[in-house]
């Protein structure tokens, strides 16, 4: 397993990150736990979580992912892992969340992390991210930017400052972005080298064979502001194994949840996946490797956050380190690409 460090901060995480989304919904605590043995036995030092998961999020389930990965954390040698989890940001509507309350601002920094940590059993968080921005952004599948939805929203710097007192308090380490903007990754920068305030170290964003948006502007902002991306989907939702193309099989995502995975169902998906997996069949490859092999071959990827539903998919997974793509096989994904550029952004 390689190891790679974290923008400026002294992390060294695993070529793989095991995300965890599932536990708590397609996932029981001893199937959680035999996940993060294993994971933990391959190399992995990195887990990703957030306060809302598992997903899709209810009230019912809210934080029960936090809550098997700390049943298995406080039996680790913590200094050995880095925990990375995840404020959510306002405008989903859960009532659940908080008491209802939203918005980044002092108050609802200071619970969400003194709530994580109980959650986790553990005395801090080496990575907290902000699930999504504060302010009004395009996302999950959103490209069109409507300044009518622009809203009032805490400030950049005073979150930041929060942080600060965070970070010194001992409760958190570092600082993170997830589903941003180069303009966020810019003024989130900008605003600690002015002010002397905590850097962000890390963006997690979508990014695979059907969504490479991030290899224009924001790969940009990322090389200038050295801010890696930890990049979630690398399987497309599960479209890029090629599980989809004749159906769709029971107890996955797609079945179990109606309306989840939207982005997925718009024009040329499944014709982008066929020829995919086609490249990966010819290669003696399986299309799961491919996919995951193409992520970690970008510059920008610090670590790609790998989930699964069954201990045989993740081994899959984890052995995609053993697969590095050829300038041939790269030229082959990038003619696919030029054909189907971006179908589900």
């Amino acid at each position: 397993m390689q190891y790679n460090q974290l923008g400026n901060s002294d992390l060294q995480v695993s070529d793989i990150c095991l995300g965890t989304m599932t536990y708590g919904r397609q996932n029981s605590i001893e199937e959680a736990h035999q996940q993060l043995d294993y994971a933990v036995n391959q190399g992995v030092n990195f887990i990703d979580a957030a306060e809302m998961y598992p997903v899709p999020p209810s009230g019912e389930t809210y934080g029960l992912t936090e809550r098997y990965i700390g049943e298995w954390l406080k039996h680790q040698q913590r200094d050995k892992l880095i925990i990375a989890t995840k404020i959510a940001g306002p405008g989903r509507g859960f009532k659940w969340l908080r008491g209802g309350a939203e918005g980044l601002d002092r108050n609802n920094i200071k619970q969400a992390i003194d709530d994580s940590l109980t959650r986790l059993q553990t005395d801090y968080i080496d990575l907290y991210q902000i699930h999504w921005p504060d302010r009004y952004v395009p996302r999950f599948g959103q490209t069109v930017f409507d300044p009518t939805q622009v809203k009032q929203t805490v400030p950049i710097t005073e979150q930041l400052e929060v942080f600060a007192d965070v970070i010194k308090a001992g409760k958190i380490r570092y600082i993170g972005l997830s589903n941003e903007t180069p303009w966020g990754v810019t003024q989130f920068s900008q605003a600690a080298k002015q002010l002397g305030l905590p850097k962000v170290v890390s963006i997690q964003n979508a990014y695979n064979l059907l969504n490479r948006n991030f290899d224009g502007t924001l790969a940009e902002a990322v090389y200038y502001e050295n801010v890696p991306l930890l990049a979630y989907s690398p399987l497309g939702f599960g479209y890029l194994t090629g599980k989809y193309l004749n159906g769709k099989p029971e107890k996955t995502r797609v079945t179990l949840f109606e309306n989840f995975g939207q982005r997925y169902l718009k024009p040329n998906v499944q014709e982008a996946v066929a020829a995919y997996v086609e490249i990966a069949n010819r290669h003696q490859l399986s299309p799961a490797q491919l996919a995951i092999a193409f992520v970690r071959s970008r510059w920008f990827v610090a670590s790609t956050i790998i989930g699964a539903t069954t201990l045989e998919q993740l081994k899959e997974n984890i052995d995609s380190i053993n697969v590095v793509l050829d300038k041939d096989i790269l030229a082959e994904i990038d003619a696919v690409y030029t054909r189907y550029p971006n179908p589900a952004p």
